[in-house]
């Protein structure tokens, strides 16, 4: 493994409005999952060897010193440029110890991962929330564990993620789904998207937030269209989305207004949380005043 130097692991969000949360937090760089859509990939975060996880040096000292210099408690998201549950993780544990001070300077927590290594950790999450916010978000684009197997070829499975949803939701966490990016012409159907909806409530989820389509910029445009040729040979995929996407960020799927449609409907009858509101309020409305804090 090797770390990189850094000053600071808690960093101010500039807009709350993302599940609520006001500082992010990375202590691996990097990412060994292997997703052919990953943002992360691209050229504006200067992370060239992105599929090799490196951690940060010294950052459960580095992150007590950010701690201890709140005034008022966090909302600490991590997960958004790496997971926090790569597979160093299960040896390494630098995410659990970091988790031990978000609960000791109480903080509340939201991480977003494809790993059921979550699990794990689930004694402290339940002691976190005694106190603060806890949101898990497990991403799931497929319940097919072949398909996802070919767009997110070192990830663990989704009936991996699902059975640690089950798992955390039994524990009575705030956990649920992120339903993104849905591949246009390959995920973007009515039955993928309701089954995910469907395995996400049996499993106890307290949401499912989606995003109808993908993004696409440089750096990672083309690892994204050469990956979608190599595991998906023959089917014109890579022609498909230069001749209806060019040069966009956001590649909504042409079917996006129908699958909003049936997606709202769905979790409306099975009164599954979907909007961004609903998932903050929701996370948030048993910690008092503190979620003055959050927006």
């Amino acid at each position: 493994m090797e770390y990189l130097p850094a000053k600071h692991l808690l960093h101010r969000s500039r807009d709350t409005r993302w599940f609520g949360t006001d500082h992010t937090m990375n202590i691996y760089r990097g990412c060994c999952h292997g997703c052919l859509y990953c943002d992360s990939r691209s050229a504006c975060y200067q992370t060239p060897d992105f599929d090799t996880v490196k951690a940060k040096a010294d950052a459960l000292r580095i992150l007590r010193d950010d701690l201890v210099r709140k005034v008022r408690p966090a909302f600490i998201a991590t997960g958004a440029m790496s997971d926090p549950y790569n597979p160093f993780e299960a040896s390494l544990q630098l995410t659990r110890h970091a988790l031990e001070l978000i609960d000791a300077y109480r903080c509340g927590a939201a991480i977003a991962t494809k790993s059921d290594l979550i699990v794990r950790d689930g004694d402290i999450l339940d002691s976190i929330a005694r106190h603060s916010p806890v949101i898990c978000k497990l991403t799931i684009t497929t319940t097919d564990d072949a398909l996802a197997a070919r767009l997110e070829p070192g990830a663990p499975s989704p009936s991996r993620r699902l059975a640690a949803l089950r798992e955390l939701a039994d524990r009575g966490l705030f956990a649920g789904v992120l339903l993104m990016p849905v591949l246009p012409f390959l995920e973007d159907t009515e039955e993928n998207v309701l089954e995910v909806v469907e395995r996400a409530a049996e499993a106890g989820a307290s949401f499912v937030y989606p995003a109808l389509g993908v993004t696409m910029r440089e750096g990672q445009r083309e690892y994204f269209l050469q990956g979608l040729e190599d595991a998906f040979p023959g089917q014109g995929l890579r022609a498909r989305y230069l001749r209806r996407y060019g040069d966009r960020y956001w590649c909504a799927s042409p079917r996006a207004r129908r699958l909003w449609e049936v997606f709202s409907h769905r979790c409306g009858q099975l009164g599954m949380r979907y909007r961004m509101e609903q998932i903050v309020s929701a996370a948030t409305r048993d910690y008092g005043d503190r979620q003055l804090n959050f927006f």
